[in-house]
């Protein structure tokens, strides 16, 4: 084990990854701003290409910057090898289509992200690849829902946007009787809140663009696993796809990245305390956050998450024009679909997010018209509250 692997998570946020010696000394790791690589010789370039020999060859297939970011988030999710992606998107792509073939099966939770679901009918669409969805609450219902064909559980927890916590040892436990994968987007836990790896789970996402870069200011996606598997879809789907990640977008997750335990702990106190006041104002019918006592989940999330994180969910009282008129009423908080922004954002999922899922599939997710989605940013709390106020006060 190296000496940074023993290192507390804010520790390796900082370093893990990086030695300046082998950047000529620069604190700051440098962008390697290029497309191409030279090779000293002939021989050095076929050697590379035919993978007797360590070394860069192309930016599409690996570079520097990039690299580090892949160390330092597989030591920061504890998995052995990670992967870099252009967005979020390409990174569930590339696990989806790398890990499954033609007429597989992909079991998944309730609450999916509503591009998930795009991605998940174009596999249907053209390589007759089936899902379906579960609650995935009991060894029992989960064994119902696996088909003879079920290449992967794909897990989103909490989920999005009603935030239910699933239990990844439960899941595993089953799975793993039966050879199949688990696969969890870990966006909205982060690995500061969550280890989907270390409770058995093969394979860890991210939408880096949310709370691993933090600023809203890039566009990323990050996946970790073992090396066996990390290294045939860096093989295949990353190389021949070629949903990469440019160097400077992953200079500002590094960037990002060794604020990431400050920051969530700041977006978790405040969305701890939002959640408690939202709870009891009169307007408000329903509050769905992990960090609540009251939750249905609350156990489970005692159990594999560190904090409740700093998304939650409530369900206005009133008419849907009471809830459109309630969000334009707000003059601090943006109404925007992102996350993990300094800012805190609002969000309708119903008309945003998960306006491509048919309805009758948003109903089952528990997306009703009168549930907002509220990323809680890094402002005071107060201040995000007098806000939040004014607008159901006005309802």
């Amino acid at each position: 084990m190296k000496k940074e692997e023993t290192y507390h998570f804010e520790t390796k946020a900082i370093h893990a990854g990086y030695d300046s010696k082998n950047h000529s000394d620069s604190l700051t790791l440098p962008i390697y701003q290029t497309s191409t690589f030279s090779f000293s010789t002939f021989e050095q370039g076929a050697n590379r290409f035919a993978g007797v020999e360590d070394g860069y060859i192309y930016s599409r297939l690996s570079n520097p910057t990039v690299t580090v970011l892949e160390e330092r988030m597989a030591q920061l999710e504890e998995g052995e090898s990670a992967l870099a992606f252009g967005s979020g998107m390409a990174a569930v792509s590339a696990v989806l289509i790398g890990i499954t073939k033609a007429h597989d099966h992909i079991l998944c939770s309730k609450g999916l992200y509503g591009c998930t679901y795009g991605l998940l009918q174009i596999l249907k669409g053209k390589y007759e690849i089936d899902y379906s969805f579960s609650d995935l609450a009991t060894s029992e219902e989960i064994i119902a829902n696996i088909h003879e064909n079920t290449r992967c559980i794909y897990i989103e927890t909490p989920t999005n946007p009603t935030l239910k916590v699933i239990d990844l040892e439960l899941v595993v436990s089953v799975a793993k009787e039966k050879g199949i994968l688990v696969v969890v987007d870990n966006t909205f836990s982060t690995p500061y809140l969550q280890k989907p790896l270390q409770l058995g789970c093969d394979i860890a996402i991210h939408s880096a663009t949310k709370y691993i870069g933090g600023h809203g200011d890039v566009i990323a996606g990050i996946v970790i696993g073992k090396k066996d598997i990390i290294g045939r879809l860096k093989k295949t789907v990353q190389k021949d796809i070629g949903g990469i990640i440019s160097p400077f977008d992953a200079w500002l997750l590094l960037r990002g990245i060794k604020t990431l335990a400050v920051r969530m702990d700041r977006h978790c106190a405040n969305a701890e305390k939002l959640a408690s006041l939202l709870k009891r104002h009169p307007k408000v019918n329903a509050v769905y956050y992990p960090g609540d006592q009251d939750h249905p989940d609350f156990s489970v999330r005692m159990k594999q998450m560190k904090k409740g994180g700093g998304l939650l969910s409530f369900e206005v009282g009133g008419t849907y024009e009471d809830v459109k008129n309630m969000v334009n009423q707000l003059k601090l908080i943006p109404i925007a679909v992102s996350l993990g922004d300094a800012e805190t954002l609002i969000q309708h999922p119903a008309s945003m997010t998960h306006a491509g899922v048919p309805e009758e599939v948003r109903k089952e997710m528990g997306i009703s018209n009168e549930l907002l989605r509220l990323s809680v940013g890094l402002e005071a709390w107060e201040d995000i509250w007098a806000d939040l106020k004014q607008a159901l006060d006005s309802l």
